[in-house]
């Protein structure tokens, strides 16, 4: 797996901050940008997300490119609906001899390797057959969702904080957990005061919304605060 931030707002916290400052000043942003230094941006930024006033966040962006992720993955992001993206299509480009992602369980088991690999063999065999008798965009059919994939997604910040929310949590499936734990410790390069503290629910609200299903992970957290909850 391979991302990359190829773009992003210049600027960003100072364009947040002067966005909010807009709604209770005469003067119009770029004055506004022109009085904010870089302590005032952290502490407005700071306050604005302890306030739970995310809507200025809106204002900046962030463009990455995401290499050699499965499809199950894309599948998976694509889920988060307020961005963009483009994607490698399987319609015009060939997926000869495609490149598959192994999942760790797979990996670690000999006998499932073998079998999972003798598969991808198989269907690199086949699906290569299939393209000299039918078009790429039926061939395509037979293609594995382990089938790597390339993508460039664009999210706003807001966006950005609720998919680290739910992709950062250990519920989240271990390839897009790693793929946004991977895009968040770009953006914290670039936007420490925005991010810094993204992340899971259970870390940045003390709260967990999996129920039955947490991993557990929230105990141990109101332990270390002294705020056991033995209901929890």
């Amino acid at each position: 797996m391979n991302v990359e931030l190829i773009q992003y707002t210049p600027d960003p916290e100072k364009v947040i901050a002067a966005a909010a400052r807009l709604c209770y000043s005469p003067d119009p942003v770029p004055e506004l940008m022109e009085k904010l230094d870089e302590e005032k941006v952290a502490n407005f930024v700071q306050k604005l997300r302890a306030m739970g006033h995310l809507s200025p966040f809106e204002h900046i962006s962030f463009q990455f490119s995401i290499d050699g992720v499965s499809r199950a993955l894309s599948h998976q992001l694509v889920r988060h609906r307020i961005a963009s993206y483009s994607q490698r299509s399987q319609r015009y480009v060939k997926e000869e001899g495609f490149d598959f992602v192994t999942p760790p369980t797979i990996h670690r088991n000999p006998q499932a390797l073998e079998r999972f690999e003798n598969i991808m063999a198989t269907l690199q065999e086949e699906y290569q057959a299939l393209l000299a008798m039918v078009p790429a965009e039926d061939a395509r059919y037979i293609l594995p969702n382990a089938c790597t994939t390339s993508l460039m997604a664009t999210f706003n910040a807001r966006s950005l904080m609720n998919f680290f929310e739910h992709r950062t949590c250990m519920r989240a499936q271990w390839e897009i957990r790693i793929l946004a734990e991977k895009m968040l410790e770009l953006v914290r390069g670039v936007a420490p005061n925005v991010f810094g503290q993204a992340g899971p629910t259970c870390v940045t609200q003390g709260i967990c919304h999996e129920g039955a299903m947490s991993c557990g992970r929230i105990k141990a957290l109101k332990k270390e605060k002294g705020k056991d909850d033995p209901n929890l």
